[in-house]
């Protein structure tokens, strides 16, 4: 590069530089929470064989509406104080998988679980709406 572009241009410089390090911060924390994603399709043989827990966390009104049958439904912002409810399922090794209306909220909460310990966690990928989108049974 020329010595004197970058002089003449330092703030492009400067600016390159700070996005790239919010970039890589922001891909670092967003790891932090990173869980392993399991499709809508693969789910009820992740139940059947694996028997696995789901934990909706969508707010109650939005679970009453519609969730996976059999999901138990724990708000994403208490999770992190219903970690006891969870200690049941960690202790004989259940795989968890966290679904909310889109996986968004699912994610964050898969973050608190695994800074708890809990080693087996999912989340389903397109969260309700991809379930839904597979014609997959709705309990209400």
């Amino acid at each position: 590069m020329d010595i004197e572009f970058i002089t003449n241009n330092w703030y492009l410089f400067a600016a390159l530089i700070v996005i790239s390090l919010l970039i890589g911060i922001d891909t670092m924390r967003r790891g932090a929470g990173h869980s392993t994603q399991i499709s809508a399709v693969q789910l009820p043989q992740f139940i059947n064989h694996e028997n696995a827990v789901v934990v909706d966390v969508c707010d109650s009104e939005e679970f009453r509406k519609g969730h996976i049958p059999s999901a138990i439904n724990i708000p994403a912002g208490e999770v992190k104080d219903s970690l006891g409810r969870l200690q049941k399922y960690r202790a004989k090794d259940r795989p968890i998988v966290l679904s909310c209306r889109n996986g968004q909220r699912a994610s964050r909460s898969a973050g608190i679980l695994r800074k708890n310990e809990f080693k087996r966690v999912y989340t389903l990928s397109g969260g309700l709406a991809a379930w839904e989108k597979e014609n997959l049974p709705i309990e209400r």
